[in-house]
């Protein structure tokens, strides 16, 4: 695979940056929370998010020689795709879950619609979804396994989850969600470590603020309406540091082939997220929705560009400003 990154429309910038720079800074903006989410929960933690990362690379691996393609292992892409994946799962999951996923996130949703640039939906969420359907029972239970660091984690995470807790009309502990001391997946509990992940993005360029600021002001504004608690703070942070928002919004909303290139696209797509993300979380059957969210987005994508593309000057298009 050619190091040049690859766009929908026109016009093309040329930049030094390649693939394998964005996809490394990716990873290391994900450090912090994968840093929290192994003090949080402990060795198994970090022995899932090694089996999905190696999963992930070795099924690119083998598939791409088997197919006599051109080995792309080295751009990290799949090494994000797996730590992402590993980050959406509860730690108290069986060892298999995430090999299964990542079989399912590289093989499936990534190869198979022609490798990196071509997938139609998140691999990592698409993975995620699918483990939702086939492990249910695993997949929601947020149960802290024995093992973690000194213990530590079992008290401070014991109990509902903060998401489940405002489903039920109480009371989030908001400092607690900010810091991470709460029940979730390996990576989504603690806010801050997600946003010092996000800042190191924004200021190496690798996102902007229009996708995840109008998905948050989005969702915001919505359960704000619909919550029946208005603009109660509580429930309001509740929901923004609560679950899998924040992971989303700042990682895998942004990512750059599943999410609309035309600035009015990367609005429209924010606010669809924003709305889908309340629907689910107030009138669902779940008390998350994130991923489905960031799913049925992704599939809205091509329509969104269609519709958002810049008209051209000149025969067929605008004249005369």
């Amino acid at each position: 695979m050619s190091e040049l990154l690859h766009v929908s429309s026109s016009p093309h910038v040329r930049s030094k940056i390649t693939t394998n720079d964005i996809m490394l800074m990716v990873v290391i903006a994900l450090l912090p929370t994968t840093i929290f989410g192994i003090y949080n929960f402990g060795p198994r933690a970090l022995l899932l998010i090694l089996l999905s990362v190696a999963t992930c690379v070795l099924t690119e691996y083998v598939y791409e020689k088997l197919m006599k393609k051109p080995v792309t292992v080295k751009d990290f892409s799949a090494v994000v795709t797996g730590l992402l994946l590993a980050l959406n799962l509860p730690a108290s999951v069986s060892w298999f879950v995430p090999v299964i996923g990542g079989i399912f996130a590289i093989l499936i949703v990534k190869q198979l619609f022609g490798g990196l640039g071509q997938n139609f939906m998140n691999p990592a969420l698409a993975a995620r979804c699918f483990l939702l359907i086939s492990f249910s029972g695993q997949m929601t239970d947020f149960s802290v396994p024995k093992g973690a660091w000194g213990n530590i984690a079992v008290d401070t995470v014991s109990g509902a989850t903060p998401l489940a807790l405002l489903k039920s009309g109480e009371t989030a502990d908001v400092l607690s969600l900010f810091i991470g001391n709460v029940q979730g997946t390996i990576g989504e509990t603690s806010a801050i470590a997600i946003l010092i992940g996000a800042i190191f993005l924004l200021c190496m360029k690798i996102i902007d603020l229009r996708i995840p600021l109008t998905y948050l002001a989005s969702f915001v504004i919505f359960i704000a309406i619909f919550g029946g608690h208005g603009l109660d703070p509580n429930y309001i942070l509740g929901h923004l540091f609560g679950g899998g928002l924040m992971l989303g919004a700042w990682f895998m909303a942004t990512d750059y082939v599943t999410s609309p290139i035309t600035k009015k696209g990367q609005i429209v797509y924010g606010v669809i997220l924003g709305v889908l993300t309340g629907l689910f979380r107030l009138f669902g059957g779940s008390a998350e929705g994130v991923s489905y969210a960031i799913i049925f987005s992704n599939l809205l994508v091509p329509l969104i560009e269609r519709v958002t593309m810049p008209t051209a000057f000149g025969k067929g298009g605008k004249q005369n400003g």
